[in-house]
């Protein structure tokens, strides 16, 4: 005879009612969207919607000045995969060469007369407009406005106000809009830029959280705040499950640490120790990370280029390593080695992974025991290396046996809870 009674049973579960709630609330896991693998910025004024097909078109000429994409492969220390990678980044590159491009009215278009900002933020607002209905626009696209320290605050508000406006009178907001709050410092920040999207909603006629955002990542103090906190893992669970990324910014954190320009880079032990505070605060919680970018481009003499490719394509693997699955990127000649190197990852993992989820699912291999954690880690890989093209639906088919959609159920279980 059982010793506890029903009023004891009840009685834990009072007890624990508040952590089964955060778990459900504040630790959902992620919901199972595509993660686009990078981020390209470009000024805003720069920006048109014939810029995606371009900035591909460059990076295809770029790379056949090179000898072609399977002489860039065996360049990059990626020639045992040549074969396999040159068609089908030569394919993205034709037909999604950007995967989500941020219209940058921050650092990268700096300090304007108010009119001219204004003009280019409607331009901006309609523009993106355009391509969306045209069916040019690449996935995930939107604006990096600037921060809301003193200086800047109001002039990055106006700028997102008129870009939101415009963008909402045009019609129905695009899936894939992205926007990007720069040099947070407190939580206090992304507390008002969560006020601000509850009255954007508000008076645009959206629905209720429709509006989520970006946080860059840039200063200590979201690290280590002056009480000993740490403000980054604090700003999510104060956002109101607006904030979608966290995103590492290179340079500014950098510079924040004082470190000589030399030596600012993505690789950094400083670099490191950040990204993987910001790695343990978005555990769960839903929001995706990013890593930066690195400032050495592939263009101007050949042997430049050749080391910029070189240095791009192992940052970019070394990201992926360590679990940060997107980049940023700052120009159309960095899209090449984005797209090599992060289709070697997910080839190169496939056929284990693969082989993995079928014994998983079907019981083909007794020789190994998967347990379901390990098999959403498998499932999640495989994926994300179908999502951005770097294997096929027939591929994934073949090898595990089971439909594209039952993985996606696999990696993200709460799926099925919200389908039900």
């Amino acid at each position: 005879m059982a010793a506890l009674t029903e009023n004891d049973l009840a009685a834990v579960d009072a007890r624990l009612a508040a952590t089964d709630t955060l778990l459900a609330t504040e630790y959902a896991g992620d919901d199972g969207t595509r993660q686009p693998v990078h981020t390209l910025y470009v000024p805003a004024d720069r920006y048109d919607p014939e810029l995606p097909a371009r900035f591909g078109a460059q990076a295809a000429e770029a790379v056949a000045a090179a000898g072609g994409t399977a002489a860039l492969a065996e360049a990059v220390g990626l020639g045992h995969l040549a074969e396999q990678l040159a068609p089908l980044v030569d394919a993205k590159l034709a037909q999604e060469p950007i995967e989500d491009l941020r219209l940058d009215f921050e650092d990268g278009y700096g300090a304007r007369p108010d009119d001219e900002e204004d003009t280019d933020a409607v331009l901006a607002a309609e523009r993106v407009a355009a391509a969306v209905a045209a069916g040019v626009a690449p996935p995930f696209i939107g604006i990096r406005f600037k921060c809301f320290e003193a200086p800047t605050r109001r002039r990055g508000i106006r700028t997102l106000d008129l870009f939101l406006s415009t963008l909402a009178a045009q019609g129905r907001l695009p899936d894939g809009l992205v926007l990007t709050l720069p040099k947070v410092t407190t939580v206090e920040q992304v507390e008002a830029m969560v006020s601000l999207c509850e009255i954007f909603e508000e008076r645009l006629g959206l629905a209720a959280g429709r509006l989520r955002f970006e946080v860059q990542m840039e200063t200590p103090q979201l690290i280590v705040a002056a009480d000993g906190s740490v403000p980054v893992a604090a700003l999510l669970h104060r956002a109101k499950g607006r904030v979608s990324a966290l995103h590492y910014g290179t340079y500014d954190y950098s510079a924040s640490l004082q470190i000589a320009a030399a030596y600012q880079s993505m690789e950094h032990p400083a670099a490191d120790f950040a990204k993987q505070v910001m790695q343990v605060a978005v555990a769960e919680t839903g929001v995706r990370l990013s890593d930066g970018s690195t400032n050495v481009i592939p263009v101007g003499d050949p042997d430049h280029v050749r080391g910029a490719w070189q240095l791009h394509a192992r940052l970019v693997r070394r990201s992926l390593e360590r679990g940060y699955y997107q980049g940023w990127d700052l120009a159309a000649t960095q899209l090449p080695t984005r797209y090599l190197a992060t289709y070697a990852f997910y080839r190169e993992g496939f056929a284990a992974a693969a082989a993995r989820l079928d014994n998983y699912l079907h019981g083909s291999d007794a020789t190994i025991m998967d347990e379901p954690a390990t098999a959403r880690a498998l499932a999640r890989f495989v994926v994300r290396g179908l999502e951005c093209g770097a294997v096929t639906a027939d591929e994934v088919r073949t090898a595990t046996g089971s439909e594209p959609a039952e993985l996606v159920r696999l990696a993200h279980p709460k799926l099925i809870a919200k389908e039900a």
